[in-house]
């Protein structure tokens, strides 16, 4: 298993690094897309083939819990309803789940924990080259989905954050349904057995056991099911996949 995770990791980074290394050039010809959507292809099928959607990332025990946790990407959202939401220690804080979906919601914490709860030990990897171990505590993503019932229509889950990257440009990332109904993957709103700290995603974070740390998308404020990313961003599945970077994040 650490065999096949260490191939993995090499193989997911050796890709990012020639993908942004020669993307700018790339995108200079008529080639561009096809040949940045090819590479994105084939990593998808390898990581397919080497971990197939049942393969479960390892859980740790307690004693593995790292002693600090960092934060990736934005540790404090400045826009004015990340802020109000804060201000009132997040208890008006909803996540709004729409798009193809048969019945749109907007969920609490508490609804959320009503529907599933649930503690999982697991291990973060930065593409920065860290990595830490944490007690997640969440709602499983599926459980979500079956309460607002998925379109068939749909292929992808979009999530859709409070943090602003860039003026007007939320933060926003994306997983296909099958990566989405994974019981690894959490929607969680606390670490280590207290609330989601605000550096670290409050009130609400993506957890992905399988996938690199800008996946984890974090201060998570809708959740869009949709057929396709064209109308999303640069119609790539996520921010930083919009500079360049892989959409599928296997380790």
């Amino acid at each position: 298993m650490s065999d096949r995770r260490s191939f993995l990791r090499m193989a997911g980074m050796g890709a990012v690094g020639v993908l942004l290394a020669g993307c700018d050039r790339i995108s200079q010809s008529g080639l561009g897309a096809r040949v940045l959507g090819s590479a994105e292809g084939l990593n998808r099928r390898v990581q397919a083939l080497l971990s197939p959607s049942s393969a479960m990332a390892k859980e740790y025990s307690e004693a593995d819990i790292s002693p600090v946790f960092h934060p990736n990407g934005t540790t404090m959202p400045d826009t004015p309803a990340y802020q109000a939401l804060m201000a009132n220690q997040f208890r008006d804080y909803q996540l709004q789940v729409d798009g193809l979906v048969n019945r749109p919601a907007k969920l609490s914490i508490d609804d959320l924990k009503k529907l599933d709860d649930r503690t999982q030990i697991t291990r973060h990897d930065c593409v920065e080259g860290w990595s830490a171990i944490g007690k997640w505590r969440g709602t499983q993503l599926s459980a979500v989905l079956d309460h607002v019932g998925v379109s068939e229509q749909a292929k992808f889950v979009v999530f859709h954050c409070f943090d602003e990257m860039d003026v007007d440009t939320p933060y926003y990332e994306s997983v296909d349904i099958l990566e989405a109904r994974h019981p690894q993957t959490l929607l969680a709103f606390a670490l280590n057995d207290q609330p989601l700290p605000i550096p670290n995603g409050a009130p609400l974070r993506l957890r992905l056991g399988r996938q690199l740390g800008y996946k984890q998308a974090k201060y998570i404020s809708r959740i869009e099911l949709v057929s396709s990313f064209k109308d999303i961003g640069d119609g790539n599945g996520g921010y930083w996949e919009d500079q360049g970077y892989e959409w599928y994040a296997g380790i």
